[in-house]
């Protein structure tokens, strides 16, 4: 199926803050989209709880007024497809759960993409360093909940086969729900400059947004970075073929 020469969706993803938990996989499995396998990291499998700005937003090359810009919070997880007829090897991710505080936004992924948009109230405090510092907060609960961390050094580009690459070159998006067929879309980004971070914190309920089978999952972290984002596009939908 080819892809039309417009996206359906561009931006600047900016800011963004990623920490990383190890799952049991067991927890995750369920929610593997058909036609992929669950990704890990040498035999782990992860979930990163993410958040960052999204920047001069536009929708088929046009703005959305008051849509342009605004913050999300999501949870997801890693997977892969070999994708015929090249055998292409296909790293994307899984959404559990996405916040963001605009309804267009949210409305539009949950008719077009099937994503787990949730509209709640959110803010943020940024400061851009260099190191960057970034706090996100969100209440989905009746609370206010937080990610932040400050970064550490300089800052660079992740290296072949760390897990920083592993974490952040994530090219395409996945979506599947029993009974219907999964949904691919590509998504184009340069690699991102990335800090380890320091004074991580999160504060949140971990059941809110990952549910009773991984809220126990989501306490320690293996991995916090920052990244300082870019310019990015995500293209039309596809299906997966069975």
């Amino acid at each position: 199926m080819s892809e039309p020469s417009r996206p359906f969706l561009s931006a600047q993803w900016r800011n963004l803050i990623m920490v990383t938990y190890a799952v049991d996989a067991a927890r995750i499995i369920d929610r593997v989209p058909a036609g992929t396998t669950l990704d890990s990291w040498r035999g782990q499998a992860l979930v990163s709880l993410v958040g960052f700005h999204f920047l001069d937003t536009k929708v088929l090359g046009a703005p959305v007024p008051f849509h342009q810009d605004f913050e999300e919070v999501n949870l997801r997880f890693y997977v892969r497809r070999v994708a015929p007829p090249d055998e292409d090897v296909r790293r994307g991710v899984v959404f559990i759960r996405e916040l963001v505080p605009r309804p267009v936004v949210g409305g539009m992924a949950r008719l077009l993409y099937r994503e787990p948009y949730q509209v709640v109230p959110m803010r943020s405090n940024v400061q851009s360093g260099p190191p960057p510092e970034v706090e996100y907060q969100w209440n989905s609960t009746g609370r206010w909940c937080t990610v932040a961390a400050s970064g550490v050094g300089e800052g660079s580009e992740p290296s072949p086969g760390s897990l920083e690459e592993f974490l952040t070159v994530r090219h395409w998006g996945y979506n599947g729900e029993p009974g219907k067929e999964t949904l691919e879309y590509r998504i184009d980004h340069p690699r991102w400059r990335v800090w380890h971070a320091r004074n991580t914190r999160v504060d949140c309920d971990p059941e809110a947004l990952g549910g009773k089978e991984l809220a126990n999952q989501l306490t320690t972290p293996m991995s916090a970075l920052i990244m300082d984002g870019s310019a990015v596009t995500i293209h039309w939908r596809s299906q997966v073929a069975p």
